[in-house]
């Protein structure tokens, strides 16, 4: 039989019964430690006939399943007239305000270590004892009950019903789901140049539970590629679930369309999008507790109301369908996603969801070897994303800002606060750090201070929740348990820099080589697929992604003709730091080039926001009437909505853009929506401490420093950059390189087999002669 569960107690306790609030309010960090502390002094209290952490299973067969409830009991007294359950649980509320029926869960939990222990032992009666311990007092309150073995099965019976009608759906959608996938064709009438064998990579490398890493150009269709064959695998039963991961809001669009095109097609899958916390509140300010929002109160008696709904009504469940059954049934719409998300196929969320270490979905990866496939999109991006994942830092000036909120009624916080900016200063001192300093070990001094600050901070954060200055300490006091997480992550991939900054000083633990958390991280799933269409070079990626020597790679070519691309490299223009200002004509000459021989839209990219605005200005200077558009810094997303629908409604636009940025890739803009592109410069990283520290660790182990901080990551915006011009078969369109690097063999041995036939220009009439042979044919 197929059709079996497996459940702990705890998880099906915790589910069917749930209730009550939720309340994120501050909570020690120490206090899961300090329980399970309290869990073993009781536990070592009692005498030999107490058998601590008792294992219980029970297998039922339950309609057409087969249940597995399994748990562990904190402890049970085998005594020679009876036997009692104990269940123990620590608190730090005063246990004058803990009646018999405190917290029914509880109970609950404990009624079915009861009911299973009397069913392996042919008991007719059995007495469960809740054992309540306050953790600072270390007082202990007891309640104790008996009860029957039939009230004990007729209560669990109850419970499996209630949890029955749940996984009755999952099974019944599932078979739903697999005979529709089972009947699933991929839904264009033919393959285009290269994504059949993408496809059939991604299928094969599922089915394996390995790795592929695949380079393939724009417009091949990467991610009907990857997520058509991974469907077709979960029908067949080789994953469970699929994670689309994506960097960026602005890119979920395309899996969101291609997942709709299947559905269009007859695929029945439910497809979750997760929309991060701030960008889907629903309450004025994003505070999670009964006090401030009136979604958290209450929420887990509706949630599961929630869930059963939109499970039944809707298949595709968008940010917006998300809110509006959150808004029907007064939940948490954060909340609730993440709760739907257990019951979905497959998933569209943001990296961190799964890489993280602060914020990674541990309700799917608590455990190894999930049978779940990632779908890495824009893989190129993770690299650096990684890198501060798994990073963590200190200012000094929020110490400074924030001691004196303790001077008065908290002494003891005050001086944990000076400790902490002696010890800043001290360092500082004693490196003899003027402005930047890094080493590969670590720098010991902070952590006790930082230690000892966190568990001080801890009664204050409880009691003061509405002084003014709260939402700020509790900011500082989260960078510090982020830190001290870090910490105990520190090798050699690691290096600790320090920044003296004017009043400010910056303490980092940098993760230079996050490959190894990596790959740690892709042993949550079953298989990992890496896409993108700058994985340049591939063997960069292969080892800063956590790949093995065994994974496999592939690298496709462009399914367009190449006569449908006009590329010219102008390679007499420095675009240089130093050399800037004097090319500012030059470069401004080389765009009128291209947007005034033929009306279009087009984007030109730059390396930086000063650089853009600089040209920027020359450009409108010289021609006013030409329809300009800017990309600014920290746009909101109607902004960049706004933004990109210009390209829809308008035919002589000229948008400028920076390279690495929101609008160089992952957007979509076919046929005469865009025609053309001009790239300033290589697309160098600007020259930094932390790339600077990249460039002299790779140098030290592998001697490819430049390369590896430098050079690869701004050739794979220049790729990204470009890749927005040609995105069907039918496109037509040009793009400009500028910058003398361009011919340099250190950046041309990245250029993509289909540029081999560009053309090197020298001048605009070199330019408007190379534009006009290309626009009439």
């Amino acid at each position: 039989m197929n059709n079996i569960i497996k459940v702990s107690v705890r998880n099906l306790i915790e589910f069917v019964l749930r209730s009550g609030d939720i309340d994120n309010s501050f909570m020690s960090m120490g206090r899961a430690l300090e329980g399970t502390l309290a869990h073993q002094k009781v536990q070592k209290s009692y005498g030999h006939e107490y058998q601590a952490e008792y294992s219980l299973k029970h297998s039922l067969k339950y309609h057409k399943f087969v249940i597995e409830v399994e748990g562990r009991a904190d402890g049970i007294f085998i005594f020679p007239d009876k036997v009692v359950v104990d269940e123990i649980k620590s608190t730090t509320r005063n246990l004058d305000d803990i009646e018999e029926d405190y917290n029914h869960l509880h109970w609950a939990q404990a009624k079915c270590y009861a009911y299973i222990y009397s069913l392996e032992n042919h008991l007719d009666k059995i007495d469960i004892q809740l054992t309540y311990f306050h953790i600072d007092t270390e007082e202990i309150k007891k309640f104790q009950r008996s009860f029957s073995f039939d009230d004990l099965k007729e209560f669990f019976l109850n419970i499996i019903e209630q949890y029955i009608k749940w996984a009755s759906l999952t099974f019944d959608w599932a078979e739903l789901r697999n005979n529709s996938i089972k009947s699933l064709n991929f839904p264009f009438t033919k393959y285009r140049k290269g994504q059949r064998e993408l496809a059939v990579a991604t299928y094969k490398t599922i089915k394996e539970g390995k790795k592929l890493f695949a380079q393939a150009p724009t417009g091949i269709g990467k991610t009907m590629s990857t997520l058509f064959p991974s469907i077709k695998s979960m029908g067949e039963g080789s994953i469970s679930k699929i994670f689309y991961l994506t960097a960026k809001t602005i890119t979920r669009e395309v899996p969101i369309n291609s997942m709709k095109i299947m559905i269009e097609g007859g695929l029945r899958s439910k497809v979750l999008i997760i929309t991060a916390k701030d960008k889907i509140c629903l309450n004025d300010e994003v505070k999670c507790n009964p006090k401030d929002c009136t979604y958290a109160k209450g929420h887990f008696n509706r949630v599961n109301d929630a869930i059963m709904d939109i499970f039944k009504n809707e298949d595709m469940m968008t940010r917006d369908i998300i809110i509006s059954y959150a808004n029907k049934h007064h939940v948490c719409p954060f909340e609730f996603s993440l709760d739907v998300s257990l019951w979905a196929d497959t998933i569209i969320c943001d990296y961190n969801y799964v890489f993280d270490p602060q914020v990674y979905l541990k309700r799917f990866f608590e455990g190894a070897g999930n049978d779940y496939v990632f779908l890495i999109d824009e893989a190129h991006n993770l690299v650096d994303r990684s890198r501060e994942m798994f990073s963590a830092s200190l200012n000094k000036s929020d110490f400074l800002d924030l001691k004196d909120v303790f001077k008065e009624r908290y002494p003891n916080i005050y001086k944990g606060f000076n400790k902490v900016n002696s010890k800043f200063n001290w360092i500082i001192k004693d490196l003899k750090i003027e402005e930047e300093y890094y080493q590969i070990d670590e720098i010991s001094d902070l952590y006790y201070p930082i230690k000892s600050l966190i568990t001080s901070m801890e009664p204050w954060l409880i009691e003061e929740k509405d002084h003014e200055k709260y939402e700020k300490v509790i900011e500082l006091y989260f960078s510090m348990i982020t830190y001290m997480n870090i910490w105990e992550l520190y090798d050699e991939h690691y290096v600790t820099s320090m920044e003296n900054k004017d009043r400010d000083k910056i303490i980092k633990l940098y993760c230079v080589d996050s490959s190894y958390l990596l790959k740690q991280a892709l042993f949550r799933g079953k298989s990992s697929i890496f896409f993108s269409a700058t994985l340049t070079p591939l063997e960069y990626h292969m080892d800063l992604l956590g790949g093995n020597k065994d994974d496999y790679h592939i690298r496709l070519s462009s399914p367009f003709p190449r006569e449908n691309l006009c590329l010219m490299i102008r390679d007499n223009i420095s675009t240089r730091y130093k050399d800037r200002e004097r090319t500012y004509i030059d470069v401004v000459k080389s765009i009128e080039s291209l947007v005034l021989r033929k009306k279009g839209n087009y984007f030109v990219f730059f390396p930086s926001y000063i650089y853009m605005k600089s040209i920027y200005e020359v450009l409108v200077d010289r021609n006013p009437n030409l329809n300009l558009i800017i990309q600014e810094a920290d746009m909101r997303e109607t902004e960049r909505e706004d933004f990109l629908n210009k390209f829809s409604k308008e035919d002589d636009l000229i948008a400028f853009a920076v390279m690495g940025g929101i609008f160089s890739e992952g957007i979509d803009l076919v046929g005469e929506k865009l025609i053309g592109a001009i790239i300033i410069g290589v697309g160098l990283p600007q020259i930094c401490f932390e790339r600077n520290i990249i460039k002299d660790y790779f140098n030290h182990h592998i001697e490819q420093g430049f390369e590896y901080a430098y050079i690869y990551p701004g050739m794979n915006k220049v790729l990204q950059a470009a890749g927005r011009v040609i995105r069907s078969e039918e496109d037509k369109g040009v793009i400009l390189l500028i910058d003398d690097r361009f011919s340099n063999y250190r950046y041309r041995q990245l250029f993509p087999s289909e540029w081999g036939h560009y053309k090197r220009v020298s001048s605009r009439i070199n330019i408007d002669s190379v534009l006009d042979e290309f626009w009439k044919n």
